[in-house]
């Protein structure tokens, strides 16, 4: 079985190494930091469903660190609270906004968004995560809870790539999982529970192809630089991480394993 690796530790305390500065640059073609499905041409579309202006108060739940939270402040003007489990990440993102002299519009703080947000209620106009939602346990709670935080008309959108569509064996279950904790749910699932907090859910789109073609730009930037990658993450690591990128492609490219975008409305 797959012994479990780490992705995020390193690769939010390791923002400003230049390996990993690479990697991300030739991954996404823009280096925000990100570890992540979504390309910027599908964040950018995420940025006009949710409606944003800049008046807007935005959460970001799981924001790592901090890159997209802090570009939206730079481009929109916007205001974001950016939240994480993760506090190598929180420290990156709040470093990254007070260098970018934006503390006052990006906010970060160590959250564990699935339990009870410390926020009022109707206090953002828009909520949204990439690929966090996967983490996070009791999943109705947490929708309610962005429910409860949203103000009425607001908007929310998260992405999703542990929808099981297809086959999977025990073995690529745990390479899958190997790099945290995952929840896998059947398709149609997270309508059912989206719309039982609250929402109309008004959008939904399979970005599958997006999981497929990053994992394996991924994978090639970190095999072109292993030499290196080997010396700073040790062999077991960055073989797992390799192992666990290699798994991402495959079962998303054969659509087994899915990722979709939701977004949805609270109409009250």
């Amino acid at each position: 079985m797959s012994q479990s690796v780490d992705l995020y530790d390193s690769s939010y305390a390791g923002q400003s190494v230049r390996l990993y500065r690479e990697v991300r640059q030739e991954t996404y073609g823009v280096d925000l930091g990100q570890t992540s499905w979504v390309t910027e041409e599908e964040f950018c579309s995420s940025l006009e469903l949710l409606s944003l202006k800049s008046s807007s108060r935005v959460l970001e739940v799981g924001c790592g660190a901090g890159g997209w939270a802090v570009h939206m402040a730079r481009t929109l003007g916007l205001t974001i609270v950016g939240i994480d489990v993760n506090e190598h990440g929180i420290r990156s993102a709040q470093e990254l906004a007070r260098l970018s002299e934006l503390s006052a519009l990006a906010e970060f703080q160590c959250v564990d968004a699935g339990h009870r947000l410390p926020f009022e209620d109707e206090s953002f106009d828009a909520v949204f995560s990439n690929d966090a939602m996967c983490h996070i346990p009791h999943r109705l709670r947490t929708l309610q809870e962005w429910h409860r935080v949203l103000r009425p008309n607001g908007r929310m959108l998260f992405t999703d790539a542990m929808v099981v569509t297809g086959i999977l064996s025990n073995e690529e279950i745990a390479t899958r999982s190997s790099i945290g904790v995952y929840f896998f749910l059947p398709r149609g699932e997270n309508e059912r529970l989206i719309e039982a907090a609250g929402f109309q859910l008004f959008s939904t789109v399979d970005t599958t192809q997006s999981a497929a073609e990053i994992s394996q730009r991924w994978f090639d930037a970190r095999a072109k630089r292993s030499d290196d990658l080997l010396r700073l993450e040790g062999e077991a690591n960055y073989g797992g991480l390799q192992r666990f990128l290699a798994c991402v492609h495959a079962v998303a490219e054969e659509r087994r394993l899915s990722r979709f975008l939701y977004a949805a409305s609270k109409t009250e």
